[in-house]
């Protein structure tokens, strides 16, 4: 019998179905491993999948006057976000096609919204247009969008995949009586990557990549309190990105409301009296160079004399805050910092800095009077004082003979201050090369706080400058190189005489203190710079009995159920000591400036026998330059400054200004006082803080609030 031997068609189909088990078993022991031994892991990674985090930013906190009037608030736009996720699943070509659709819907160039989409840690990444956020988050591409085209996009979503629209919350400028505040207030702009990363390192939860912080003013200054808890929203989506359920929510926590010290209506005067001095000014003949008054800039401050509160504070040039809502392009950022456009971003009551002329002459007189002077000291107020071979002039070269101090600052004489600086520097600093010298006047300006930051609640502020001997010596080792390059050198086209002189004498004896630079310290000129608001704070100090405040724009953080969260008290920051009698004496003198001296003439017809307004004007000179004018004033309650760059005299540019400022703070009306001291209803500051009900609505304090709580 012989055995049967398998066909070779037999054999090959033994092999594919030995084949076929083998791969079924595999098969069958891969599921298994899937879903039995490894089924929990993918599981869990398929829901993740399937679910996306994203972040709820947070209602931003009001900013509010001390009526309870809204500076900053907020609005509801319609966002345009894209999935960076869902686009990366589309085809190049259909990529393409969708950003130049969506582009179309929100005006926004196909190439623009490709660099709103990288992330800000790519190589090609434009800062302040790149994503700094997470990378699942929607990226806003686009705001402000139209009704129609909000309902546009949402009603086609099979047409604009990974597209999401929704309204979200934005800063508005409800700008009550038409008032500006921008370098009061600041702006938002959003969080850089450094920022984030310091959060986080930090434990700091309330910011994201997707934030947006305060950048200036008390925007910047009050951020934390302001920007409110980010809340999170977990949510179902296909392979698409298209969400197709909720998983869980939580709720992001709106920010604190901010109540400021700030009177919306002394703010629109203010503002409205600035622009109009620098418009006149700008019409306006300069008799000693021919030409019109330039007024390129000008800052004005009402600060309360008694706790340092600012009631309000202007710049010129200004902008609109708003510009920054939604990103600022190019163009926009060039113009802020633009020098022919003024410098609109750089807040000249606390950044700009300049010599403060006659207004000086207060502080000096306070020095004098404490080192050696008397109330009854005389000295000739002549047309002219020769220091060495140069002659130092009064203004428009008139005399007074032999008078005081009070009739010095009443008429504003210089050569009186110039003799009282000439006397010092012979007493004590006669060695030009001994910089410990001894000099009382400048001694007497770090004591009401020149030459250093006040400690206002507003980020950037500039700390002025004393020109004394530290200071020069100083200046002489970090400029010497430059000014003996161009000594060294023979004078060119390009260099004037007065440049090439300036240099050669620098150059050889910069670092000297000479009597030139001590007679012009007493009366507020060579190189010493305040700021406007170092200057308001300095006569607050004359006004309240010699107290410093460090100003403040803040007065009290309301929680958004109406709780006071934090109280924003005045803080003290120094005390001038003055002799008994001496700081009742520069009152009684300043008092005169205003009723025969030099700002009379502005002043005709006020009612001062019910208001007394004391004021000390300036006109500082600066070479090159037309002259500054200034205005330093004060009553019991307020001190109001004003000062216009290049404007001319401190009376005659900025004198009718500081008059409107002071009839809306007393109600003067037709040379008369309205009861209760307070022409414009809420310029009296109030003692308590405006009320906040549920429902949304601010209302303002007591009618009578000065009878029933202490001024915070």
């Amino acid at each position: 019998m012989t055995s049967a031997v398998p066909t070779r068609g037999g054999l090959r189909l033994l092999v594919i179905q030995a084949l076929v088990f083998s791969l079924f078993a595999t098969l069958f022991v891969r599921l298994y491993y899937l879903q039995v031994v490894s089924g929990d892991e993918y599981q869990g990674r398929a829901a993740a999948q399937s679910v996306r985090e994203i972040v709820v930013q947070p209602t931003r906190g009001l900013i509010v006057d001390d009526q309870g009037r809204p500076l900053v608030a907020n609005r509801l736009t319609w966002v345009v976000s894209l999935d960076r996720t869902v686009l990366g699943k589309l085809p190049a070509d259909e990529r393409k096609i969708l950003l130049r659709r969506v582009g179309k819907v929100i005006d926004v160039k196909p190439r623009r919204i490709e660099k709103k989409l990288l992330s800000c840690g790519a190589e090609d990444a434009e800062p302040g247009v790149c994503w700094n956020g997470s990378p699942y988050q929607p990226v806003p591409v686009a705001q402000d969008l139209p009704q129609e085209g909000a309902q546009r996009l949402r009603e086609q979503p099979e047409d604009f995949p990974g597209v999401v629209v929704a309204q979200e919350s934005v800063r508005a400028y409800p700008q009550p009586f038409g008032i500006n505040a921008a370098h009061l207030l600041g702006y938002l702009s959003p969080i850089t990557e450094d920022e984030l990363d310091t959060a986080e390192d930090g434990g700091d939860r309330s910011v994201n990549g997707a934030s947006v912080v305060g950048r200036a003013g008390i925007e910047q200054q009050y951020d934390s309190w302001l920007r409110g808890m980010p809340g999170y929203q977990q949510v179902e989506v296909d392979s698409m990105g298209r969400v197709i359920g909720d998983e869980a929510d939580v709720a992001a926590q709106p920010g604190d409301t901010l109540v400021t010290s700030i009177d919306a209506k002394v703010q629109k005067v203010v503002e409205r009296q600035l622009h109009e001095m620098i418009t006149t000014a700008r019409a306006t003949r300069d008799p000693v160079t021919g030409r019109n008054f330039v007024a390129e800039s000008g800052a004005a401050v009402v600060m309360e004399a008694d706790t340092g509160r600012i009631v309000a504070m202007a710049s010129q040039p200004t902008y609109d805050p708003s510009v920054w809502v939604g990103g600022i392009t190019k163009k926009q950022l060039a113009t802020l910092y633009s020098e022919k456009a003024g410098t609109p971003l750089l807040g000249r009551a606390t950044q700009g800095q300049f010599a403060p002329g006659s207004t000086w002459k207060p502080f000096m007189t306070a020095g004098a009077l404490t080192h050696g002077y008397s109330t009854d000291t005389t000295l000739p107020c002549s047309s002219s004082f020769r220091v060495g071979n140069r002659d130092f002039h009064n203004h428009e070269s008139a005399a007074y003979g032999n008078i005081t101090f009070a009739k010095a600052l009443e008429v504003s004489c210089n050569t009186f201050f110039y003799r009282v600086g000439f006397d010092y520097w012979q007493q004590y600093g006669s060695d030009a090369d001994d910089v410990d010298a001894k000099d009382p006047l400048v001694e007497e300006a770090e004591k009401f706080g020149f030459g250093s930051e006040t400690g206002i609640d507003i980020p950037g502020e500039a700390a002025g400058r004393i020109a004394d001997r530290t200071w020069k010596l100083s200046y002489y080792n970090s400029m010497k190189k430059y000014y003996c390059g161009i000594a060294d050198k023979p004078q060119d086209a390009d260099t004037s005489d007065f440049v090439y002189k300036f240099s050669r004498e620098f150059c050889i004896e910069g670092n000297k203190y000479k009597v030139t630079d001590a007679v012009n310290f007493a009366i507020g000129q060579g190189d010493t710079i305040v700021t406007p608001l170092q200057l308001a704070r300095g006569y607050a100090a004359i006004a309240n009995g010699g107290t410093l405040y460090a100003p403040r724009v803040a007065r009290a953080v309301v929680a958004a159920d109406g709780t006071v969260v934090r109280r924003i008290a005045p803080k003290v920051t120094g005390r001038v000591d003055l002799p008994p009698g001496v700081q009742g004496y520069i009152d009684e003198a300043l008092q005169g400036v205003t009723r025969e001296g030099t700002m009379a003439w502005k002043m005709g017809g006020f009612p001062l026998d019910q208001v007394t307004i004391r004021s000390k004007t300036g006109s500082a000179e600066v070479y090159g330059k037309q002259s500054t004018s200034w205005v330093a004033s004060y009553s019991d309650d307020y001190v109001v400054v004003m000062m216009i760059s290049q404007a001319g005299t401190g009376s005659g540019a900025s004198g009718p200004g500081v008059r409107k400022i002071w009839e809306s703070l007393y109600g003067v009306q037709e040379d008369q006082v309205r009861p209760a001291r307070a022409a414009i209803p809420g310029t009296v500051p109030p003692g308590r803080l405006p009320s906040f009900r549920a429902d949304g609505t601010i209302l303002p304090p007591a009618v009578d609030p000065r009878a029933s709580e202490d001024r915070d």
